[in-house]
């Protein structure tokens, strides 16, 4: 997931970095991507605008799906008035080549979506189960010769229009510091850290991270 830099309970949990899902809950603006599915299994390739704001991958929900979070949070205090889970997907080309590699190529465009977590509705009497309204939506994307540290984060504002997280937020140097792969938390991905770790690709940070955990 991503992580949050700026919100304290689960979004940027699973790969990528909430920073903004808060704000669009509040204003009501959560971006509606609803659009249908391309036509061909074409290679997805991240595009821009002409200002250098991402344009949104609508297809995301046809990609590979990564894992889910719920309630996760970086803090040792998240805040308790929300429940909400987070869902990573990846383009299949990204996908195909981690299962190689154990790591992610050029062009790796990953999006974390957030949906409220509820636990009244139907026949369901415990345990919960994700609302249908997506709560916010944020965009990983690897582009090596586009970006100081090849990764960027985006924020999805609408259909049309991402922005791009400044190099100064937080979710950047947290990535850096404890992703388990290529400033990508594969440590919460369960199908793709056996691969990391048969394929010799965890990071030192990680490594040292996992090493200061107390034994259980």
């Amino acid at each position: 997931m991503f992580a949050k830099a700026l919100v304290p309970k689960a979004l940027v949990l699973v790969g990528i970095c909430a920073c903004s899902v808060l704000a669009l809950m509040a204003l009501g603006s959560a971006p509606r991507l609803a659009a249908a599915p391309s036509a061909a299994s074409a290679a997805y390739s991240p595009t821009y605008t002409k200002d250098g704001d991402l344009v949104p991958p609508l297809e995301y929900r046809t990609w590979v799906y990564l894992t889910s979070g719920l309630d996760m949070s970086y803090t040792p205090k998240p805040n308790a008035d929300m429940s909400m889970f987070d869902n990573v997907f990846v383009n299949p080309e990204a996908y195909r080549a981690f299962l190689a590699t154990g790591t992610w190529p050029d062009k790796t465009v990953m999006v974390l979506e957030s949906r409220g977590a509820e636990s009244k509705g139907s026949i369901n009497k415990s345990g919960h189960f994700q609302s249908g309204a997506v709560m916010g939506l944020e965009v990983h994307v690897k582009d090596e010769s586009r970006f100081p540290g090849q990764w960027a984060f985006f924020d999805v504002a609408n259909e049309s229009k991402a922005t791009i997280f400044p190099q100064t937020a937080a979710c950047y140097s947290c990535h850096a510091e404890h992703a388990a792969v290529d400033t990508t938390f594969v440590q919460f991905y369960p199908t793709l850290l056996p691969i990391a770790q048969q394929k010799g690709t965890l990071s030192a940070n990680y490594r040292k991270d996992l090493a200061a955990e107390p034994k259980k």
